[in-house]
């Protein structure tokens, strides 16, 4: 090798190409097939902590931590086999060695150069010290947040369920029955809220719901709610076997339309002890999601009108669809079908 080559004027003897190491932002090293510094640049003087007079004809085995000086032969034999430009220890983290013997985390990128004394690699090494710290640190405050959004959520549930049990306790202390089912009724409405919370905290995915396992749970709470009227009325459920995620804010007005109209249907559907089934289904229509509470019950009286309806329930479904941005139809006979239609993603909001 020449001593022009060892003084680090590139093999070639392009000026250009000499400017261009010399100058370039990251850290470059050129190294022969004997694993021979041949060319170093001012960026990786200040990387490395080393005067390039002390590299220029030394192994590149001293820029490396000694757990990695043993194997880098045989990655150094690899490349010049397939010369062309590649990541070194793709998958791999790859750690430098400063003058003062600390290590360093790196990126190395590989380029074959074409030189009078044959192919040789240009590294160009990036310190990724800083990068790391600023990752480490994003990651750990995602965890912090993650931990509050847990216990925001556990608490929530757990504030909701002691609400529950307030109302619960209220109704046992009240003779009068239609108080009784009103207090009942704002139970169910309380438990629904409450599950969306329980189930964030269990997924422990705190942007979104699976719909069809959170009706599922919903109906098993507002069967357990109506238990006497179980005996003779079935609560029947027709689920998509794919996930449908739904955010949280628009989740919850799911589960209480879904509550108010099979509360009514329990209520009022099968009188006198008429036997029969309540349905809750949910499809995917197009780009909408279409939510449906039907019965085979006594069905609608004669001439409803659902805006003129007095009942609490039947009032509150038509301001939750308006809030889901949905559309909500009633059918009679037999029996009742309520159907909410709405977008299965959320509408874009107006700035306010």
């Amino acid at each position: 090798m020449s001593d022009k080559t060892r003084a680090g004027t590139p093999p070639a003897g392009e000026e250009s190409f000499r400017r261009v190491v010399e100058w370039a932002p990251t850290a470059m090293v050129m190294v022969d097939r004997e694993g021979c510094i041949v060319l170093i640049n001012a960026q990786a003087e200040r990387v490395f902590g080393y005067p390039r007079e002390e590299l220029l004809g030394q192994s590149v085995d001293k820029l490396l931590p000694g757990q990695f000086a043993g194997r880098h032969p045989a990655y150094r034999e690899s490349f010049f086999k397939d010369p062309h430009p590649r990541p070194m220890g793709s998958g791999r983290d790859l750690y430098a060695r400063h003058q003062d013997g600390s290590e360093f985390p790196v990126e190395i990128g590989l380029n074959p150069i074409e030189t009078e004394e044959g192919v040789m690699v240009l590294a160009s090494i990036v310190d990724i010290t800083e990068r790391q710290r600023a990752q480490q640190k994003l990651e750990s405050a995602l965890q912090e947040k993650t931990v509050l959004l847990n216990e925001v959520h556990h608490r929530v549930k757990n504030n909701l369920q002691v609400i529950s049990s307030l109302l619960n306790l209220q109704a046992t202390h009240t003779g009068d029955p239609r108080l009784r089912a009103i207090l009942a009724e704002s139970q169910n409405r309380v438990r629904a809220m409450a599950l969306t919370h329980q189930l964030l905290y269990e997924r422990k995915d705190y942007s979104r719901i699976d719909l069809g396992e959170y009706l599922e749970r919903l109906a098993q709470l507002l069967l357990s709610s109506y238990r006497e009227d179980s005996t003779h009325i079935s609560l029947r459920r027709a689920l998509p076997a794919a996930p449908q995620f739904l955010d949280l804010e628009r989740a919850i007005p799911c589960g209480l339309v879904v509550t108010e109209l099979v509360t009514n249907a329990f209520k009022h559907a099968f009188t006198g002890g008429r036997t029969g089934e309540v349905r809750i289904e949910l499809h995917a229509v197009g780009d909408e999601l279409e939510l449906l509470v039907a019965d085979d019950g006594a069905g609608l009286p004669e001439g409803f009108d659902l805006a003129a309806v007095k009942s609490l329930g039947l009032q509150l479904v038509p301001l939750l669809a308006d809030q889901l941005g949905g559309r909500f139809t009633v059918e009679g006979g037999p029996g009742a079908r309520f159907s909410l239609r709405f977008p299965s993603v959320p509408l874009t909001r107006r700035p306010s």
